[in-house]
C-alpha cells in the first residue's frame, strides 16, 4: 500500500463529513487534503484510543519528532511521506502541524474548562488550525480567507462538542464551559449522568446559538475572489450546520445518542453546494 492508498483508506474508513468535501478536488490537491486529514485522524487516535497516558504522551512525542524528520525530507510514517510533498506546494506551516499535536495533548491534561475563553484556545488548536491549513491546500488569494478558514474551522469543533457530548462524558471529558454549567443550573454529575433536563434543553440552545453565529460570522468575511477555490470548506459548512439544525429539532437528546446524517443525505448536501458554487 502507498502512502497516499494508506491516507485514502484512513479518511475513507472515519465516515466523516470532511470526506465528502475532498471528492469534488482536483487529484493533487485531493492528495494533500487526504494526508493533512489522515494526520489529523492519527495524532487523534493516538489519544482517544489510548488508556495510558503516559503512552499518549510518548507517542505524541514521536509524532513530533516525526514532523521534523518530515521537514529534513526522510519522513519514516505514510502519513508524513504522504504529506511531505505538499508543505512547499500550499505553504504549510510546521509551527501548525505542531499546534495540531498540542491541542490533542491537552486531552491530557484538561477534562473541563472553566470558561469560553479557555474553550476557544482548546478548538483553535485542534479545528481553527486544521481550518487555516486546509484553506491553504484548497488556495487562497486573500489573507482574508485564513480569517474565515479559523472561524470556520471553530463553528465546526462547536458543533462536535454539541452533537458529542454523551460520548465525551463516558470518556469523563465535559467541554461544555463550567460557567456556563452553572449559569444554566446544569450540574457536571447531570451530564455524566446522562439527565436530560429542560436546564439542559436551554444550556444545550445556548451553545447552539454560539455556534450559528460562528457559521454566520465565517461566511460573512469569505472574499468573493476565493469563494470558488473553497468550495470544499463551503460544502464541510453545509454538512455540519445541516447536522447542527437536526440536533436542535432533536431537542438535544445527545446525552444517550449520537444524531448523524445519512451518507445518502451527505453526498446531496455536498453535490447541491458544489454547484451552487
Amino acid at each position: 500500500m502507498s502512502p497516499d492508498e494508506y491516507c485514502q483508506q484512513k479518511a475513507a474508513q472515519s465516515g466523516s463529513s470532511f470526506y465528502y468535501s475532498f471528492l469534488f478536488l482536483s487529484p493533487e490537491r485531493r492528495r494533500a487534503i487526504t494526508a493533512l486529514y489522515a494526520f489529523c485522524r492519527e495524532v487523534d487516535d493516538t489519544v482517544d484510543e489510548c488508556t495510558d497516558v503516559s503512552i499518549a504522551r510518548a507517542k505524541l512525542a514521536w509524532w513530533r519528532t516525526e514532523i521534523g524528520t518530515m521537514v529534513n525530507g526522510t519522513p519514516t510514517h505514510p502519513v508524513t511521506k504522504a504529506l511531505q510533498p505538499h508543505l512547499d506546494v500550499y505553504s504549510l506551516e510546521v509551527t501548525h502541524l505542531l499546534a495540531i499535536i498540542d491541542g490533542m495533548e491537552m486531552d491530557l491534561d484538561q477534562t473541563r474548562y472553566l470558561d469560553f475563553a479557555g474553550l476557544r484556545k482548546y478548538c483553535w488548536h485542534v479545528a481553527s488550525v486544521v481550518g487555516i491549513l486546509s484553506a491553504k491546500i484548497f488556495g487562497v488569494t486573500n489573507i482574508r480567507t485564513l480569517e474565515y478558514a479559523e472561524k470556520l474551522g471553530l463553528a465546526f469543533q462547536l458543533t462536535n462538542i454539541i452533537r458529542d457530548v454523551g460520548e465525551d462524558a463516558r470518556k469523563g471529558r465535559i467541554y461544555l464551559p463550567i460557567n456556563e454549567l452553572q449559569q444554566f443550573n446544569v450540574t457536571a454529575a447531570d451530564i455524566l449522568n446522562a439527565r436530560h433536563t429542560e436546564d439542559f434543553e436551554k444550556l444545550m440552545q445556548f451553545q447552539a446559538e454560539r455556534a450559528q453565529h460562528c457559521y454566520d460570522e465565517a461566511l460573512s468575511i469569505l472574499p468573493k475572489e476565493d469563494r470558488r477555490a473553497q468550495r470544499p470548506g463551503l460544502i464541510m459548512a453545509s454538512i455540519y450546520r445541516a447536522l447542527l439544525n437536526e440536533i436542535q429539532r432533536d431537542g438535544f437528546h445527545v446525552l444517550n445518542q449520537r444524531i448523524s446524517l445519512t451518507p445518502i443525505r451527505k453526498l446531496w448536501l455536498a453535490w447541491i453546494t458544489y454547484i451552487r458554487g
